[in-house]
């Protein structure tokens, strides 16, 4: 892809932020009934620790992801790409920015949890070297949930 994209840390406080959340929320709620959804919520992405990056194309706002540090290690939180830039290498640019900014945290390990009805990103995430492990932190097992790490180098 020759267009120019950009990654980097921004308030989830505009307009088009908001709306890609909002279509976040939307394509989760398509895929799974409400009380299987575990998405992080607008204020818990708010939190001073937590970096909130944007990934945009051209200026537009394309995608998004967050790293929340705890003391053991770093959870994604919020992936999203928008369905008209799927395939184009901007997830990928997303994990590597949230990697970075993990080890520069100190952080040796990251984890996430994702959706089952969601098999191109748990494509994505092994491809990058995450493997599958159980629930952690306060995430309860459920038949709709995947959970993944990675250990940074």
């Amino acid at each position: 892809m020759t267009d120019k994209i950009t990654i980097k840390s921004e308030s989830l406080d505009q307009p088009e932020i908001l709306a890609l959340l909002a279509a976040s929320d939307a394509h989760s709620a398509a895929l799974y009934p409400p009380g299987s959804r575990q998405l992080s919520t607008l204020e818990s992405l708010r939190q001073p620790e937590v970096t909130f990056l944007v990934a945009r194309h051209n200026g537009k706002a394309v995608g998004c992801g967050a790293i929340a540090p705890t003391a053991n290690y770093g959870e994604i939180k919020r992936m999203f790409v928008d369905p008209s830039m799927r395939g184009k290498g901007v997830g990928r640019m997303l994990l590597e920015a949230i990697e970075a900014i993990a080890l520069k945290q100190g952080l040796k390990l990251l984890r996430l949890e994702t959706g089952v009805k969601q098999p191109e990103a748990s494509s994505l995430y092994r491809a990058e070297g995450f493997h599958f492990i159980g629930p952690f932190g306060t995430y309860q097992a459920t038949p709709m949930s995947v959970f993944m790490e990675k250990r940074l180098k």
